[in-house]
């Protein structure tokens, strides 16, 4: 067996196990040791399962014995989001009010992504119900940023994307409302995709039609993500907006001829966000990488007047339907800021909630002529570098006052709210070294298509190859 196993990609790694070259036991003992080594310094994995890892591993090598392939991912190891559920194991989402939460069944991505042949680690941390982008709660306490401990890994997929970057696992799932797969991978030098809505369906969810929050792929590359994306996009009819197109749409190769195509590029929006200079700096740097790539690069924008409105009151509606009712019984466990925003949404009015809609439809028509002219648009995926952890969310950026935990997050909330894909690709660092990410995002439904510019821009860069210097230490 290789000691460097876990460094493998996921595409890799899939093939020597369905090829015998190793055992699914090998890679997920390789993965548990990673686990045990690091996992105590950036805190990424919860309900850590070694023994229910070994006793699946041995299982999927039997039946690999007797010529049975359960799936793409046959004998591989990972860990699933705390807010998604696992059968068997506590679904806490971070939260003391769900502590002893054990579901008796695993929702759909975890089905599709155990039934492709996953293997069972445990869970990755999260922020008390995913709400923010800095990963801390009071069941399992905060989870680190691997290239400077003493910044924040982000969120709420910190843990996942923390857990990637540390290669304890080799893939993870994540969900996006805000930027919640976009901004961690940032942070943490690595690839989070935030997917069309209906791409990935859903099944449960308290508001089936929203079209706010998604699910979708964190992985150590971009190829990695479109593997992921084989086996949990794909059409389901218990989620009202799924997409009537098979997974199979991502099991193509990436590779395109960019030349001539269209992107337009803002690092600030046209001064609609607020950013840090070193973003700025970072992000202007990558401009000249995707113009030597064929890329034809204009500085643009579209106009996003009305997002911050449909995005802050759908998001209040959402987490009001998600968990009025767990505040109303248990206001004193929760969070101050969840609790705010839960009675946000009790406060909106149907007026309130018709304009928001209204609002979205407009912005999406906007985006619609946008893309008329471009086939990309290219912007910083967070407005500041990875913050200080002791600090729940920075307060101001460029001297502009933030005015709540989430206001930072505009860079990403904002596409949130037109309903297009995005995905978030290593890009550079920052003179402390602290990870910068490149966020790419596509016309409507154009999902296969970011994922092909993220991989040409990723295949001329290699930031990914700049390992945290937690592990290099080690080395």
């Amino acid at each position: 067996m290789s000691s460097e196993l876990k460094e493998h990609s996921l595409v890799a790694l899939a093939e020597k196990i369905q090829t015998k070259e190793v055992s699914a036991i090998e890679v997920t003992e390789e993965f548990i040791a990673q686990i045990e080594k690091y996992n105590p310094i950036v805190n990424a994995i919860v309900s850590f399962s070694p023994e229910r890892a070994r006793s699946e591993a041995r299982a999927a090598d039997h039946r690999l014995a007797n010529g049975e392939v359960d799936g793409l991912l046959h004998g591989i190891p990972m860990s699933f989001k705390d807010t998604h559920d696992v059968a068997g194991l506590p679904t806490t989402k971070g939260s003391p009010v769900l502590r002893d939460n054990v579901p008796e069944k695993d929702e759909l991505i975890v089905e599709r992504l155990r039934k492709a042949g996953a293997i069972t680690l445990g869970k990755t941390n999260v922020p008390e119900f995913a709400a923010g982008s800095h990963t801390f709660n009071e069941v399992f306490g905060m989870t680190r940023n691997p290239y400077n401990l003493e910044r924040t890994s982000g969120g709420s997929s910190g843990g996942a994307a923390a857990a990637l970057a540390t290669n304890m696992i080799p893939l993870a799932d994540g969900s996006d409302m805000g930027g919640s797969c976009r901004n961690p991978a940032a942070f943490n030098n690595v690839v989070g995709m935030r997917p069309s809505p209906g791409r990935v369906p859903t099944h449960t969810k308290p508001n089936a039609f929203s079209r706010l929050s998604v699910q979708g792929p964190l992985a150590r590359t971009v190829k990695d993500a479109a593997y992921m994306m084989t086996v949990i996009a794909g059409y389901d009819k218990r989620d009202p907006i799924s997409i009537k197109e098979s997974g199979e749409i991502f099991n193509k190769s990436l590779q395109r001829d960019f030349k001539g195509v269209r992107v337009a590029y803002s690092s600030d929006l046209g001064g609609q966000i607020p950013i840090d200079p070193m973003v700025r700096e970072g992000f202007l740097e990558q401009i000249p990488i995707l113009e030597k790539l064929g890329f034809v690069a204009e500085e643009n924008f579209p106009d996003m007047c009305g997002a911050d409105e449909v995005f802050n009151v759908l998001r209040a509606h959402d987490m009001e339907t998600a968990a009025g009712e767990m505040v109303e019984e248990h206001q004193e466990k929760i969070k101050d800021t969840y609790v705010k925003n839960v009675e946000l949404g009790r406060q909106l009015s149907g007026p309130d909630v018709g304009k928001a809609m209204r609002l979205q439809t407009e912005l999406f028509s906007r985006m619609h002529t946008f893309f008329g002219n471009y086939d990309y648009l290219v912007l910083p995926v967070s407005q500041v570098p990875p913050f200080d952890a002791e600090l729940e969310y920075p307060t101001t950026i460029s001297g502009v006052k933030m005015d709540s935990y989430i206001s930072w997050m505009r860079s990403c909330s904002l596409i949130t709210a037109t309903g297009h894909p995005a995905i978030s690709v290593p890009a550079g660092f920052t003179k402390d070294g602290l990870p910068l990410g490149l966020q790419i995002v596509g016309p409507h439904q154009a999902d296969f298509e970011i994922l092909q510019a993220a991989f040409a821009f990723e295949q001329a860069t290699h930031y990914r190859k700049k390992f945290p210097v937690l592990i290099s230490r080690v080395r």
